[in-house]
């Protein structure tokens, strides 16, 4: 086992209006090209709104799941109720959340890793009521390469890049001096 870095985005449930401002920046900062277009919903994190109780609950994405989950349990929190779903960072069979409207690949939050590098995801230096916080923590982790996550992680660099470039890069990699 060994120490590693994660990076974590803090939700402050108090903070939220619901003014979305974190899902236009997400989406755009991840068009293609970069800005070059807005839609909500290929953002990395969403709103789950409910005006008429006074809900606006931030929640981005994480990891894919084939299956949905079997649990649809209610919780009251200070007054206000949430579904299980509500919560839940997964994008899978049971709902549209977190899937990429064109394709309906799943979409994860990558807390904005790309060029040029930013000092905090995009969602919190957008957040207008600071409900939004960035920390980088330290836990115990083992070390495990998931075949799936290579493979997504190809796709984007092919989606980015293009196809040759990333096979370029391999062939200058895998090159030995």
């Amino acid at each position: 086992m060994s120490k590693v870095k994660k990076k974590v985005i803090k939700i402050d449930l108090e903070k939220c209006n619901g003014c979305r401002a974190c899902e236009v920046i997400c989406s755009a900062f991840h068009a293609k090209p970069q800005y070059s277009s807005n839609n909500p919903a290929r953002s990395r994190i969403r709103i789950v709104r409910d005006p008429l109780r006074d809900i606006y609950l931030p929640v981005y994405a994480g990891e894919y799941t084939k299956a949905e989950c079997s649990g649809k349990d209610k919780y009251v929190i200070e007054g206000k109720e949430y579904s299980e779903c509500d919560f839940c960072r997964a994008s899978c069979p049971s709902r549209d959340l977190f899937k990429e409207p064109d394709s309906g690949l799943p979409l994860k939050c990558d807390m904005c890793e790309d060029d040029p590098e930013q000092k905090e995801p995009m969602c919190v230096q957008w957040c207008l009521s600071d409900c939004l916080t960035y920390e980088e923590i330290e836990e115990e982790a083992e070390e495990k390469i998931k075949l799936e996550d290579v493979e997504i992680g190809l796709e984007s660099l092919v989606d980015k890049y293009g196809f040759q470039k990333v096979m370029d890069a391999a062939a200058r990699m895998t090159k030995k001096d």
